[in-house]
Formats: structure tokens, C-alpha cells, sequence
């Protein structure tokens, strides 16, 4: 997830007609989801051709905001197990329909306890839970995406966050990291199209 977060970055030697429109869907309380997509909305409304639109979490079962990605050139996704009421749930669901961009983050995988299909089905994950925290986990590039585009300034690092367990992915995803325990590698970054 995170290391598609670069590619909004190589925008800025790409000339656009207008600015991409960005919808932030924030509900990972755990996570720290609306500290961090804040963030990110500055830097790259300061940096790039980018403007950012907020659908923010106010309680697991409302997330205000979602008709944004009505008009939305892509929309990044960083919820955890959010109950929302079928409307607000539709905006979502319409969007993956459409086919649009989505940069779903760690949680993403199980975004929305109401509708956990959107893993295996959009993402083309696998989520089956996670390895234990005592394991620090070795993040890295997979050996045929060296030279993607997404990792462009990429570092590998060792990661205090533990290793989700993704045995499974969909057949048409490209693998871009790698998490290693010991004895066990995940994948933990890919790309897919769906639609």
C-alpha cells in the first residue's frame, strides 16, 4: 500500500490540464488515518497538480464526505472495519464499479466490516489476519519490480508494524514488496487492475 503513494509524486514533470482530483477516505482510528492523510494533503497540495477532497471518519458507522468520489480522479483508502449505513457504503462501491484509481493502505484490506469482499474482489488481496508484533519485519523490493516506477527512491527498512498474512493474492497482481519474518515471506505492496 504505502509505496503507491509515490506515484502521485512523479505528477509534478507530467503536464496537467487541471489539478487530479484526490478523495482522502479516512477510518483506521488505530492507524492515526486522518493525522496521516492530512498530512499527505499538504505536502502534495503544496507540491504537485493535486487537490484533495476529505471524506473523514466521525464514528465506525459514519463517514461523511464519500459523494466526492463522484468526481474523483482516484481515491486513497485508509478505513478499518467501518459499519456504514448502505448509502454512504454506495458511493464506494459505485466507484470500484467505475473502475477508478485506488491507493488502499494497510487496513484498507478490511476497510469496511460490511462489505470485506472489497479485498479479494477490487484490491485482490488476500487478508487473513496478521503474525504477532514480536517479529520486526524486513520490507522489500520484489525481485521483478526493481525498476517500477511506483518505487522510484525507494529504501528497504525494517518495520516495527507486523506482517499481514496475504497467502493468496489475485492471480493478475503484480507483486512491488516483500514483508519478511523469520522463515516467512508476504507480499505486502502490489498492483492490480480491476475493471
Amino acid at each position: 500500500g504505502l509505496a503507491a503513494l509515490g506515484a502521485l509524486d512523479g505528477l509534478a514533470a507530467e503536464p496537467v490540464a487541471k489539478p487530479l482530483a484526490v478523495c482522502l477516505v479516512s477510518g483506521s482510528l488505530e492507524y492515526k488515518s486522518d493525522e496521516s492523510l492530512a498530512l499527505l494533503q499538504k505536502h502534495w497540495e503544496q507540491t504537485q497538480p493535486v487537490r484533495c477532497t476529505r471524506a473523514f471518519i466521525r464514528t465506525e458507522s459514519d463517514l461523511p464526505g464519500l459523494e466526492a468520489l463522484a468526481s474523483a480522479d482516484c481515491m486513497v483508502l485508509f478505513t478499518r472495519r467501518l459499519t456504514l449505513p448502505d448509502a454512504q457504503l454506495e458511493h464506494v462501491k459505485r466507484y470500484c464499479r467505475r473502475g477508478r484509481p485506488i491507493v488502499a493502505l494497510r487496513t484498507a484490506s478490511h476497510a469496511f466490516q460490511t462489505w470485506l469482499e472489497l479485498d479479494k474482489e477490487v484490491l485482490g488481496g488476500d487478508y487473513r489476519g496478521h503474525y504477532g508484533n514480536q517479529f520486526k519485519t524486513e520490507i522489500r523490493v520484489a525481485d521483478n519490480a526493481k525498476n517500477h516506477p511506483i518505487l522510484e527512491g525507494f529504501e528497504p527498512f525494517v518495520s516495527d508494524g507486523s506482517l499481514y498474512k496475504n497467502p493468496q493474492l489475485a492471480a493478475d497482481a503484480r507483486v512491488l514488496l516483500t514483508g519478511a519474518i523469520p522463515d516467512h515471506v508476504e507480499p505486502i505492496a502490489w498492483t492490480r487492475t480491476h475493471r
